[in-house]
């Protein structure tokens, strides 16, 4: 089973993410579009022929990446990698009066596979060129080495705005390895990826890391605060032409289009693949000996159903690989969130977990059926990405299937919409019985705190009513509903096992016959 592990890095401008170990196609100017007689130069580019071109390469065998990096950089090692950094004076538009710029990632050492970039108005593109002299080399490099070369291609790039403060360009957002990309709304901090496109995730099929091979950026006009970019997907499986649309704010705000051609039939797509990390929580510490008492991107998937009702499942860290799946029809939204933004639950003065980006997908159109998967994968550090969650259509995709998805990204410290049926806030776990009794309980305890919503406003004699969903594999022992300070509620229910499979729970809130909260989800796997 091949599983999506990516390392973590506490700062993407300084340290790239090493990029995932997927072939490229051959590059050059976009096929189905006018181009110069090097390639260099794209005319007269349109999305739904930029499509046509994607397709037609998709009966075509796949190529590797053709591209051979010079010695000098193929052998950098990771420390010599991460001493190299764009100079920010030669930032792509930093002297026009526009509202974004454009900065490279450096290619060599673990990053092989290089991304081209074209740069233009929406209709023509050149291919932006950038060379040795465009970076600062520190030690223990020896900048003479670099300064002549001229690099055949780059491992990604990062685009820069206003932010936070009118006079400041801060980082927005980075495309970097294979078709990983992330951004940052007003006072966050990376967390959390996204990519294009999970092929065979979790399955036994051997995972592809589908690769952005060419980015086509439109260059804004002054003024403007969106920008615009296209991009070629390739895999030994599939094509794909994206277009993204990119607009920055509290929450910044992606709409993404992803046209797909299959060369061959995939047994698992994975849609707009969100990729987190949950190390431990207030749900799952599991004898941590960390002074911190949480560490994790998100601590949350979040599913919005179009009848109006609302899921929530904690994310864990669980000791064997855990998949979960959630059926759905065409869904409002879904997403990963950090929904805990109390430093003091984390502790942590470097990492500031309390401040990394909620991410939640909104399709647009109708997607159909299928189902909403989730990863949780062991890990002891918090290097590693252990969280993957996706959208899976019903219908498996076959060779020359073509399948389009549209959707809009919100990247930001709270990327729901506000709603009026009560929040889970915390959700917490331990051993049953009477805590005075010293003989060890047979029961487990899961407390779970709702807020917000209309259940804030409710008088403190007010009844409200737990429903609580237990399968064959458990017992009920316990239910209580108490009042928390602060106008929440508290529900605590307490289980036995039965047998040692994977218990699904569920609950949520009702009055008046009429559910006030979101539903509560948990997988109990017996610790």
């Amino acid at each position: 089973m091949a599983l999506a592990l990516s390392g973590r890095l506490a700062a993407a401008q300084d340290q790239p993410q090493p990029a995932d170990p997927a072939p490229a196609a051959a590059p050059g100017a976009v096929p189905g579009a006018a181009a110069g007689a090097d390639g260099t130069v794209v005319e007269n580019f349109d999305f739904d022929a930029f499509s046509a071109a994607m397709r037609q390469r998709s009966t075509q065998p796949f190529v590797e990446n053709p591209i051979q990096l010079p010695e000098v950089l193929t052998k950098l090692t990771y420390d010599e990698h991460r001493a190299i950094r764009y100079i920010p004076d030669h930032a792509l538009w930093r002297n026009d009066p526009i509202n974004f710029q454009l900065q490279p990632f450096y290619p060599g050492a673990l990053v092989r596979d290089t991304t081209r970039i074209f740069v233009g108005d929406g209709k023509r593109f050149q291919l932006q060129q950038f060379n040795g002299s465009d970076f600062e080399y520190r030690a223990p490099l020896d900048p003479s080495r670099f300064q002549n070369l001229v690099l055949p291609g780059v491992a990604g790039f990062r685009l820069h705005t206003l932010l936070e403060q009118p006079d400041y360009f801060d980082e927005l957002v980075t495309f970097l390895g294979a078709s990983y990309f992330r951004a940052l709304g007003q006072g966050t901090r990376y967390g959390l990826s996204a990519r294009g496109l999970a092929v065979n995730t979790a399955t036994q099929t051997p995972e592809e890391f589908p690769r952005f091979s060419a980015f086509y950026v439109v260059k804004p006009n002054p003024g403007e605060n969106e920008i615009r970019l296209f991009a070629e997907l390739d895999s030994p499986s599939l094509t794909g032409a994206y277009a993204f649309t990119i607009q920055p704010g509290p929450q910044t705000v992606m709409d993404v289009t992803a046209r797909l051609y299959f060369r061959n039939a995939v047994d698992r797509l994975g849609v707009a693949p969100l990729t987190s990390m949950f190390t431990f929580g207030e749900n799952d510490r599991r004898q941590r000996d960390d002074f911190r008492p949480e560490v994790h991107d998100n601590d949350g998937l979040a599913i919005h159903r179009r009848n109006g009702e609302r899921l929530w499942r904690p994310l864990r860290n669980p000791e064997t690989l855990a998949l979960s799946y959630f059926q759905e029809a065409s869904p409002v939204a879904f997403g990963l969130l950090q929904r805990d933004r109390d430093f003091s639950h984390y502790e942590d003065t470097e990492s500031h977990y309390e401040l990394r980006p909620s991410l939640m997908i909104e399709p647009i159109g109708d997607w159909g059926r299928g189902m909403i998967e989730l990863v949780e994968i062991p890990t002891k550090a918090e290097i590693n990405d252990n969280i993957v969650a996706f959208w899976v259509p019903e219908k498996r995709p076959e060779a020359g299937a073509q399948y389009e998805f549209r959707y809009r990204m919100r990247w930001g410290l709270d990327a729901e919409a506000p709603y009026t049926l009560a929040t889970v806030t915390g959700t917490y776990g331990g051993l049953g019985g009477n805590p005075a009794d010293e003989n060890p309980s047979d029961t487990r305890r899961f407390v779970i705190n709702f807020s917000g919503g209309t259940i804030g406003n409710l008088p403190l004699d007010a009844k409200l009513d737990p429903i609580v969903t237990v399968p064959d594999g458990a017992e009920l022992v316990h239910t209580g509903l108490d009042r928390l300070p602060g106008g929440g509620w508290r529900l605590s229910i307490e289980l036995r096992r039965r047998n040692d499979t994977p218990i699904e729970l569920s609950a949520k809130l009702s009055m008046m016959q009429r559910i006030v909260s979101e539903t509560w989800l948990y997988q109990w796997t017996g610790a």
